[in-house]
């Protein structure tokens, strides 16, 4: 039953040249857009992690600055304290 259903190279079938079957300039311009568009996302998405990056740095950087300014002036009014406690002369 198998054997009747006839040999692909029958003259009954008939073969498409492939420069017919090429998607042509349409699909070459549909590619051509879509590797854009990924490499526009590409450049777009590595400059916003740079950025979010570097903000994070600045705001560790800033926070570490007032922690510091916050130290030394407690660090100041501890030593002011112990002055005039010392020397009994504030009272």
């Amino acid at each position: 039953m198998l054997a009747e259903t006839g040999n692909p190279s029958s003259p009954g079938v008939q073969t498409v040249p492939d420069s017919v079957v090429t998607p042509g300039w349409i699909g070459f311009l549909a590619i051509f857009g879509v590797a854009l568009a990924t490499v526009f996302l590409i450049v777009d998405m590595t400059r916003r992690v740079r950025r979010t990056r570097y903000r994070g740095e600045v705001r560790e950087q800033i926070e570490a600055e007032r922690e510091e300014a916050a130290r030394a002036a407690a660090g100041l009014d501890d030593e002011l304290r112990g002055e005039t406690d010392d020397s009994g002369s504030s009272r």
